[in-house]
């Protein structure tokens, strides 16, 4: 244990009551105390049948997984690490360099690479003046893509260099160097090993090279990359890095291949998750829904939703509740699945929780003309009464389609 680590103060119910550690998996068993899994694992392979903490004899050994309780503990490690790296700065003391002494430190790159990075970073973040002067500087760029497509395992310089990318990416004409199968992979390991910082910066940076198709296809094709970003939209991790992966995969899945391969990397139940959680933002819900708009305009992923009537569920009670872009979303996605494919499964589903009230007040509202016509495609398949409010509604109007 390092010196400094003997100031930070641990939240008890964080530790462990078997390893007093901090859990790493907590689990909870029927008694309701809750464990790191590796050590209540431990304790009943040995052949215990009780609980430690309150040694009541256990009715079932199951155990279940402490959601709430292991985010908690993500989101307090992050900001120990975030204050960790602030002292460290701080330490430092580092002088934003001048434009001059900017010139020299880019020469001596190879020579003591860490320190001269750490100090570009801080001239690049001073200003956009500094960023233009970056971007217009011989050799500067070509520098640091060496460091991508070269990098070896010392993951915080590879840091350094992913924060420049980022912070100099509207500056960067030419992207084709960064989508080499080299630098990729350092956006990869990136993600898998860097702080929660580098990550998002990591994932934007990959939603800025993402320009046509061809760019999509080379993100998508690069093993690895797809089922890291899937993993970095688990409601388990940081707000920040889950609406960062979201847009990047909106953006990488405009190809039918793209979208076939994010359906087979279980990207649909992350999404329902996500959508079900009741503390999710506004903003991560209508990107989850707009990712699942994405996704249910190729058959695969047509066919998973419509399987999944909890999810059809989620999605309905997102209609009229978050924001007009989310119902946006949230229809189309159902008009889809309902009106497009005709399954009278997915149908149930959705009249079930209350979608023929809501899709009748939103023929009422404000909303715009594409969204009122699928509204009204919507229940002419649910078989209203035709004495209802609908007997007067035309809807043989030329029809909007969605994608």
């Amino acid at each position: 244990m390092r010196r400094d680590d003997l100031y930070i103060t641990v939240p008890s119910f964080f530790r462990c009551p078997i390893s007093l550690d901090v859990m790493k998996s907590p689990v909870s068993l029927c008694t309701g105390v809750t464990y790191d899994r590796a050590s209540i694992q431990q304790w009943l392979d040995s052949g215990n049948n009780t609980c430690p903490a309150t040694m009541q004899v256990l009715q079932s050994k199951e155990f279940v997984p402490n959601r709430n309780l292991q985010r908690l503990i993500q989101i307090w490690s992050d900001s120990v690490a975030r204050r960790q790296v602030e002292a460290d700065s701080a330490a430092t003391s580092v002088v934003v360099p001048s434009q001059d002494q900017v010139q020299v430190l880019v020469k001596q790159l190879d020579n003591n690479c860490f320190s001269s990075l750490a100090k570009i970073v801080c001239f690049a973040k001073e200003s956009e003046e500094n960023r233009e002067f970056l971007a217009r500087m011989d050799g500067f760029l070509n520098a640091v893509f060496d460091f991508m497509r070269n990098a070896d395992s010392d993951i915080k310089l590879i840091e350094q260099v992913v924060k420049i990318l980022d912070l100099m990416s509207s500056k960067i004409l030419d992207k084709k160097p960064l989508l080499e199968s080299n630098c990729l992979s350092t956006i990869l390991l990136v993600l898998q090993g860097g702080c929660l910082d580098s990550q998002i910066q990591s994932v934007r940076l990959l939603e800025s090279i993402a320009v046509d198709g061809e760019s999509m296809l080379k993100i998508a094709e690069k093993d690895g990359l797809v089922s890291e970003l899937v993993k970095s939209i688990r409601k388990e991790k940081d707000p920040r890095l889950i609406e960062a992966s979201l847009s990047c995969l909106i953006a990488i899945t405009m190809p039918k291949r793209i979208k076939t391969k994010l359906v087979q990397s279980r990207t649909i139940p992350e999404l329902k998750n996500l959508v079900s959680e009741p503390n999710t933002t506004v903003s991560i819900i209508e990107k989850s829904l707009k990712l699942l708009e994405t996704l249910s305009s190729c058959k695969e992923g047509k066919a998973e939703i419509w399987h999944d009537t909890i999810l059809l569920q989620a999605i309905m009670k997102k209609v009229l509740k978050v924001s007009s872009k989310a119902t946006e979303h949230a229809v189309t996605i159902l008009w889809s699945v309902c009106y497009l494919f005709s399954d009278e499964k997915a149908q149930e589903a959705v009249v079930s929780s209350n979608g023929m009230t809501k899709f009748l007040l939103l023929m009422q509202s404000n909303c715009s003309p594409a969204v009122r016509q699928m509204s009204a495609d919507l229940l002419k398949i649910f078989r209203v009464n035709s004495k209802s409010c609908l007997s007067s509604y035309d809807t043989k109007t030329t029809h909007i389609m969605p994608f």
